[in-house]
């Protein structure tokens, strides 16, 4: 195609490697390799965008988030990701209550801006479990639904008008009650828009009986296109017909929607059963008191989030191994109340409810929507090890049926030997059942297509809709004739080609479908030695550096723009290619496509994907799939570097250690040249920025000074790391006095490193060197805890030392790490109380090495232990991330990141309010920055003046 640039000069299309590689997946079981990528910036891009494809019959598809789970998200040809550029509100009409925006912007990002227009009073009413990173786009080429769809119901419900660019290039707007040019004088487009109305009605006039007895059955029937809403008694509706159409019709640039108001009062009621059909039996009872939502999870999620982010992640359930939450509102808390009340009495008479409660909590209540929302990825990666993946995932009944129906698919699956794990919308009938198909074997893939047809008859026999709100795509649309007569598939036909008579958006979906088993990502299977350093556990056949990347199932989390930590570069940059997403893409196909293994460890477009990685580790434990990348890049620059020369920070800050122990015997000389008129040129060729100040190195002597002599028959083991004996040793003074106030015999070791610097920076053999001699010293038979006073050394010795030296040496030594903030919460559990008086209120910057290691509540638990009673967390990376914000590469994102919600947070904090920063990383951007910080330490050191913050 002769098309590169836009009207502003910038590249419309990237068809580099990399960037197809991201853009070859979304959330489904495909894998489909685009020829280019486009990032248009307006309406007159996205046309010449169009209209150059179409003249060289190349194939279009609309993307937003990227979170399809049927494949209606990838195609071949040049996918239009709308979510980077056109992704704005261009109006909100609070008095009419009505919005109109871009297609790319994100559904949580639209909630956040109409509350703020409305001072709360209304909202957008779609939320998918995905709002955080599905877009407005993808919610309208799926007609997506929501947790609150019982309530509010559809997507399609709510849009009012969509502005279109048709192939021809012409620009239409769709209403509730026909279709017009966008602009009246342009004489073309007119003429467009009555010829494709004239065939509308047509059509619908043609298929009338078919239309009134086949569309529109159930709440939730989303397959094939909604031409119901073109019936005279629907009143012609356009728009709402060309919702759920999937990108397949025409190319949607704006959307005019409805809002509604948000109610004054709501409760949520959190029930347990003993399974999901015990659930589903009781939902048309809880239909009778008009909930907002009735949703549902059964056990093994809630194992899984319990794994991966610590036994706190998930609080305010029940008994029970299957569980529903019903948000019950209305305009008085009084009668929301007693209506909650008579029906927790009314479940309980019926027998199944096992136990039910209020979640009157705040936090209790985003902690069990946090395990609903992320029940897809907590789905794909169970806690016992198992793969589960989408392809029957969104089937729909009506309400009523749905227990009868949970128990014949049960039935299936058992005559399948499959295993499903279910979740979903009850009170609407729609269920997401993530199942574990075995779709690297020909054998596994013959039973999962047996099933998908057994399992589509079966959804059709109980008069359900294959697909509920994901959209047909390429995972159902081969199947539709088994719910729809030929009449009705011979409309769908005509009404497509009326819009896209060359068939080039988005082929393959609803009409003339691509093979459900064709393009499965998984059914190419590498079976090379990929041999790593890291132990990345079971490969389930194949390698466990293949199975690793794969353990990104495309759910999106990592492109999420709040909500945890995950990712901080994409939250910077939002390009596709630094999100935790993208870099797992693109490994995947270095895997896949790689002529050998050596030739694989050496590509540049991964290397070029994990740049800006800040190797937080923040995936590990946001990602409810727990894909760690920070161990991947690690693990690939190590491959990537060997015989070759590295980056000079791979030297000055990955030796870190080495340099650090010898400036202890030279401090003041050292600290001198830092200060000097050489040290920026210096620092330039160590490959640091000359934006920070280097911290001052302490001298052996200091550190010395500041320890006291370690006590006998000790029951506690505090580990002063490179970073705290280097530069901060009064740190480590303060945690043994903290220790010691406790009542605990503390020993002092000195003479053991983490090896952090060299895992960081990708030079694993000397990390093992390293972590081997760090075992040998502190496993000394003992169960002490060693207690850690850098958060990120102690996450190292957690996690990365057993994965790095497999030992069970290692492994013992691993259990009794803690970092200081875990030990002062098991301190003050025991009943432990500090003898300083302590500020109410304190700002504190979470190590992301810590969030991930040892629990996002670590810090806030400590705090409450210790009566702090108001703690203004600032979420999210610092940017610093160890060598990251150091390298003059790296310096203007790593400010950034810190945009994110550590500079916020100090900025609109008292001046006068404490700051925690336990990590050294921390601490150093809280002082670019211009604030002073304290160590936990510091703050509970008893020799502490009070006068001192």
């Amino acid at each position: 195609m002769h098309l590169r640039r836009g009207a502003r000069g910038a590249p419309l299309l990237d068809d580099g490697p990399r960037r197809r590689a991201e853009y070859s997946y979304d959330a489904s079981n495909y894998r489909v390799s685009p020829s280019a990528v486009a990032f248009p910036r307006d309406v007159d891009e996205v046309a010449a965008i169009v209209t150059a494809c179409v003249g060289d019959s190349v194939p279009i598809t609309s993307r937003g988030g990227g979170t399809s789970m049927a494949g209606n998200a990838v195609g071949t040809g040049v996918v239009i990701d709308f979510s980077r550029y056109m992704n704005r509100v261009l109006d909100i009409d609070v008095e009419n209550s009505t919005a109109t925006v871009q297609p790319g912007i994100v559904l949580t990002d639209l909630q956040a801006a109409v509350a703020a227009a409305s001072d709360g009073r209304l909202t957008f009413a779609p939320d998918p479990s995905s709002k955080s990173r599905a877009t407005v786009g993808g919610a309208i080429g799926n007609d997506a639904c929501g947790n609150h769809s019982v309530r509010y119901g559809r997507t399609s419900d709510h849009v009012l008008a969509l502005h279109l660019v048709t192939t021809d290039g012409y620009r239409l707007i769709a209403t509730r009650t026909g279709l017009h040019a966008a602009d009246p004088d342009d004489v073309r487009a007119v003429a467009q828009a009555a010829a494709i109305s004239d065939a509308m009605r047509e059509l619908t006039d043609e298929y009338l009986a078919q239309f009134r007895v086949e569309l529109g059955r159930i709440p939730r029937q989303v397959s094939g296109y909604h031409l119901a809403n073109l019936l005279p008694e629907n009143g012609f509706d356009v728009a709402r017909a060309l919702v759920g159409s999937e990108g397949t019709c025409a190319v949607i640039v704006a959307a005019k929607v409805a809002l509604v108001p948000v109610p004054p009062a709501a409760m949520l009621l959190s029930l347990g059963y003993r399974d999901v059909v015990d659930a589903a039996r009781d939902v048309m009872t809880i239909l009778e008191y008009e909930p907002a939502a009735v949703e549902g999870i059964d056990a093994a999620i809630v194992e899984t989030m319990r794994f991966r982010r610590g036994d706190d992640s998930v609080v305010g359930l029940p008994e029970g191994q299957a569980w529903l939450y019903v948000d019950l509102d209305g305009p008085d808390p009084e009668e929301v109340r007693a209506k909650g009340a008579e029906l927790l009495d009314r479940l309980r008479g019926a027998g199944r409810l096992v136990d039910g409660r209020v979640v009157h909590d705040a936090a209790e209540r985003a902690s069990l929507w946090r395990v609903r929302e992320d029940g897809a990825g907590l789905a794909s990666r169970l806690a016992g090890g198992g793969e589960s993946w989408p392809g029957w995932e969104d089937s729909a009944v009506a309400p009523d049926r749905l227990a009868d129906y949970l128990v014949e698919l049960r039935v299936l699956l058992d005559e399948f030997g499959l295993t499903g794990v279910m979740y979903g919308h009850f009170g609407a009938g729609c269920m997401h059942v993530r199942i574990d198909f075995d779709q690297r074997t020909e054998e596994g893939r013959e039973v999962m297509a047996a099933f998908l047809d057994r399992a589509a008859r079966l959804c059709v026999q109980f008069g359900g809709s294959v697909s509920g709100e994901h959209g047909d795509g390429r995972a159902r649309s081969q199947v539709l004739p088994l719910m729809y007569s030929p009449s009705v598939m011979s409309a769908f036909a005509k009404f497509k080609q009326l819009w896209d008579p060359q068939a080039l958006l988005n082929p393959g979906s609803i009409v003339d479908p691509a093979p459900t088993m064709a393009d499965l990502a998984l059914a190419h299977t590498d079976n090379r030695d990929w041999s790593t350093t890291f132990d990345l556990g079971s490969g389930h056949g194949v390698a466990p550096l293949l199975h690793a990347a794969q353990g990104c199932v495309g759910v999106g989390r990592c492109r999420s723009s709040s909500g945890g930590v995950m990712c901080p570069s994409f939250r910077a940059t939002r390009d596709e290619k630094d999100s935790t997403r993208g870099r797992a893409r693109v490994l995947q196909e270095m895997i896949r496509n790689a002529p050998t293994v050596e030739a694989g460890w050496r590509s540049d477009e991964v290397r070029e994907s994990l740049d800006l990685c800040l190797s937080c580790k923040a995936c590990s434990t946001d990602c409810p799939t727990g894909v760690d990348m920070a161990t991947y890049k690690s693990e690939f620059f190590d491959h990537y570097y060997r015989r070759r020369r590295r980056p000079m920070s791979h030297y000055s800050l990955g030796w870190l250690p080495v340099w650090a122990k010898i400036a202890g015997w030279t401090a003041p000389l050292v600290n001198r040249l830092a200060r000097s008129a050489i040290a920026p040129t210096g620092m330039r060729l160590a490959g640091l920025t000359t934006e920070r100040t280097l911290p001052d190195f302490a001298s052996r002597r200091r550190l010395r000074a500041e320890l006291r002599p370690s006590e006998p028959n000790p029951d506690a083991v505090l580990l002063v790391d490179t970073f705290t004996a280097a530069f901060r040793p009064h740190v480590a003074g303060a945690a043994q006095r903290v220790l010691a106030d406790a009542g605990r015999r503390v020993e002092c070791r000195t003479d053991a490193c983490c090896g952090l610097t060299w895992i960081s920076t990708g030079q694993l053999r000397r990390a093992r060197k390293v972590l081997q001699k760090t075992v040998e010293r502190l496993d000394d038979g003992g169960t002490a805890p060693i207690i850690v006073i850098e958060p990120s050394c102690a996450a190292a010795l957690r996690k990365d030392l057993p994965e790095l030296v497999h030992s069970a040496a290692a492994r013992r030594v691993a259990e009794r790490i803690r970092s200081f903030s875990a030990a002062i919460g098991e301190l003050t559990a025991s009943g432990w109380q500090p003898s300083v008086p302590l500020p109410e209120r304190v700002t504190v910057q979470t190590h992301c090495h810590e969030y991930a290691t040892f629990g996002n509540t670590t810090q806030r638990r400590a705090l409450a232990g210790i009566g702090v009673i108001e703690v203004a967390e600032a979420t999210g990376c610092c940017g610093v991330a160890g060598n990251f914000g150091f390298e003059a590469d790296h310096y203007g994102l790593s400010m950034q990141v810190a945009e994110q919600g550590l500079a916020p947070a100090l900025r609109d904090g008292p001046p006068d309010s404490t700051v925690l920063a336990d990590g050294f990383s921390c601490r150093m951007q809280v002082d670019q920055l211009g604030r002073e910080s304290l160590h936990l330490a510091e703050l509970l050191d008893p020799d502490r003046q009070e006068d001192q913050p």
